[in-house]
């Protein structure tokens, strides 16, 4: 396809603008994917606030957003699995494919994986996208792009499951009710956990989390909600606690909330990495540590999951606002945290 698109080009921290440019060309193992829906990452937002997360800085203009889904308009002559008119959502992650670390099935920790709206990769907020194949999967009939495009954050969630080795009989507690909060709370429960607890500081998220299906919901201004909690597990404490959050205060307070033996899983990313963990508190109870990065090998199982009805996704999405407004939605995020869970972007 010949022509222009319009694109959201973020040119210096909090300002976005319009611009055109033209519709990227197929190569024989792509599709050429018109955009329906992006969802808003708290990632996104925090390159379009502060410029940075850790290591990865914009250091020039920068498209955003890699949450979407969309529709195949043409596909590359050695693509099969896709046809036009296909809605499909989109793993946003290239690994090499060749790395030590790719052959052992670990993709997310590829060297060189090339990720949609990392700096200095461009992301999704254009009309078209061209992208592999093999790494868009095409959406049941039950499932809307808007769903397709929250993909993405049911599989952070699988993945903090999967790393906290959740299975029938364990029990957990989220820290932070925000969008993967909510998301790991869902995967845990999907998996057979139970009872799966979630606490955060903003009342309106609990409210949420309990519709959608909190066994129990902790506020995280109360001095002694870690004393309730893990009395309503006979003093025990819990097999997994996942933090989402990022913040020092929830990661100290994962090490009193796990059981003896258990496994904390750190997903959010705290701006501060000193005097965090008390680890002699972690070595008596021999409890483990693991972390998430992304995710790997989930995109199938998220799409069954929310298929099957055991994500209702669209629940989470606090606005939607159109391509044109794409500022405004970013604004509402960085201005409107506590009442904020997933901002969506309607092509």
């Amino acid at each position: 396809m010949q022509g222009k698109m319009k694109a959201v080009l973020m040119p210096e921290i909090r300002k976005m603008e319009i611009i055109q440019l033209d519709i990227p060309q197929i190569k024989v193992d792509e599709v050429l994917i018109k955009v329906k829906h992006i969802g808003i990452c708290g990632s996104d937002v925090h390159y379009y606030e502060y410029g940075r997360i850790g290591d990865f800085v914009v250091e020039k203009p920068i498209i955003l957003g890699h949450e979407f889904a969309g529709e195949v308009v043409e596909r590359g002559d050695l693509v099969k699995h896709l046809k036009p008119g296909d809605k499909i959502t989109v793993e946003p992650g290239k690994p090499c494919g060749k790395c030590k670390y790719c052959m052992a099935g670990d993709y997310n920790l590829c060297p060189d994986m090339v990720f949609m709206a990392t700096p200095p990769v461009d992301g999704c907020l254009s009309e078209y996208v061209a992208y592999p194949a093999h790494l868009c999967f095409k959406l049941p009939d039950n499932m809307s792009t808007v769903d397709g495009a929250l993909v993405d954050p049911v599989a952070v969630g699988y993945h903090a499951a999967f790393q906290g080795g959740a299975k029938v009989g364990k029990s957990a507690i989220v820290l932070g009710a925000g969008c993967i909060g909510l998301m790991s709370m869902m995967a845990l429960q999907s998996t057979g956990v139970s009872p799966v607890y979630i606490t955060d500081m903003v009342g309106s998220r609990l409210i949420k989390a309990k519709e959608l299906g909190a066994a129990g919901v902790y506020g995280a201004w109360a001095a002694d909600y870690i004393e309730k909690a893990k009395a309503d597990l006979n003093d025990e404490g819990f097999d997994i606690v996942v933090e989402t959050a990022g913040s020092p205060h929830t990661i100290r307070q994962s090490t009193k909330l796990v059981k003896r033996g258990g496994v904390i899983v750190l997903v959010g990313m705290s701006p501060n990495s000193e005097n965090i963990v008390d680890t002699a508190e972690l070595m008596a109870k021999e409890a483990a540590v693991t972390t998430v990065f992304r995710y790997k090998n989930i995109w199938p199982i998220a799409i069954s999951a929310i298929s099957n009805g055991n994500f209702p996704v669209s629940k989470i999405v606090s606005a939607t606002y159109p391509f044109e407004k794409t500022q405004e939605a970013f604004e509402r995020c960085v201005n409107d945290k506590e009442n904020v869970i997933k901002v969506v972007i309607e092509f």
